[in-house]
């Protein structure tokens, strides 16, 4: 694979061809780095699957440049949907809609619907519009790294998922790291009113401000397939434990006003919430470095962000 840092539009334009011609580009966005993929390509989307070893019936998002794109791939839009697109995008948001011809099996995972995201990063956003330019829809891109694993928020944690799995046609577009460092909140809107499936930075309450929108959270017993819903994801290797009192030699994840015990590895110890979101994945990556055998993360509490933390906390915690 080659890194291409802080990419020109000349090597923008290089990439958005590289999908086109069926390899795939891992990138930035303001939430975590993507693996990218042209979205009606087959054989490109069934190499996302091989790379991440991701079971084929788990959808894909599909990122487009605009709202404007979004009925090439999906029909019967509800207007609070459009509402919410109008307010959040570009943005760290998915939206769960009932989806066109154009979003084939491959990408839905056999189902009647489709995830769609417009990112807000600078590098999603160029090269999605040259991916437009030269004939592209969309780009399907899970996170870059194996299933199931810590989502990268860096081009070095790309690399430590994915080098020995990408190949020699394949590109990396290093834009730093990520100013979220957690993944898109996905709302479903197939239904007469939206409901988030997974936490993000874009909050509950921030949909019942901007939009006048009353919103449920619904975190499990939904048919609907989706990323992040399973029980155990966004896994380090080092075992994750919750709340707990750490030991000596554990590494330790918790708020800056929380206090390290003796003999402890702090690995973060955030001031903010937006702190915590933007390197926690950087703490438990940190901890598996280290060799550590236990990680403990003390769940920061209150609303909005936070929910989304103690989401992927609970998660990583499940890995067995």
């Amino acid at each position: 694979m080659e890194i291409i840092s802080n990419p020109t539009q000349v090597e923008i334009k290089k990439a958005a061809q590289a999908l086109k011609e069926g390899h795939l580009v891992a990138f930035p966005t303001e939430t975590v780095y993507g693996l990218g993929a042209d979205a009606n390509n087959e054989v490109a989307i069934r190499r996302i699957y091989e790379v991440k070893g991701r079971p084929n019936n788990h959808p894909l998002i599909v990122h487009i440049a605009s709202v404007s794109d979004l009925d090439k791939w999906t029909v019967k839009v509800p207007d609070y949907a459009k509402n919410l697109a109008s307010a959040f995008w570009p943005g760290p948001m998915t939206l769960i809609l009932a989806r066109s011809k154009l979003a084939n099996n491959f990408i839905t995972g056999w189902q009647d619907n489709v995830g769609i995201r417009v990112p807000s990063h600078p590098i999603a956003q160029e090269l999605l519009m040259e991916f437009q330019k030269i004939g592209g829809n969309g780009i399907a891109a899970p996170s870059a790294n194996r299933f199931g694993a810590v989502s990268p928020t860096t081009v070095d944690a790309v690399q430590d998922e994915l080098e020995h799995f990408l190949i020699k046609s394949d590109l990396v577009l290093n834009g730093g790291s990520c100013d979220i460092g957690l993944e898109s909140t996905i709302i479903n809107c197939t239904g007469d009113s939206p409901t988030i499936l997974r936490s993000g930075a874009i909050t509950k309450k921030m949909i019942e401000i901007f939009c006048d929108l009353e919103i449920e959270v619904q975190n499990k017993g939904t048919n609907i397939k989706t990323s992040g819903m399973l029980r155990s994801h966004y896994s380090p290797k080092t075992k994750v434990v919750l709340d707990s009192i750490a030991s000596v030699g554990d590494g330790l994840v918790a708020l800056a006003e929380i206090p390290t015990p003796s003999g402890c590895i702090r690995l973060l110890s955030p001031k903010t919430i937006e702190e915590f979101a933007r390197h926690f994945y950087g703490a438990l990556r940190l901890g598996d470095k280290k060799n550590l055998k236990k990680i403990v993360i003390i769940l920061p509490p209150g609303e909005g962000l936070a929910e989304a933390i103690r989401d992927r906390s609970i998660k990583a915690s499940a890995r067995k």
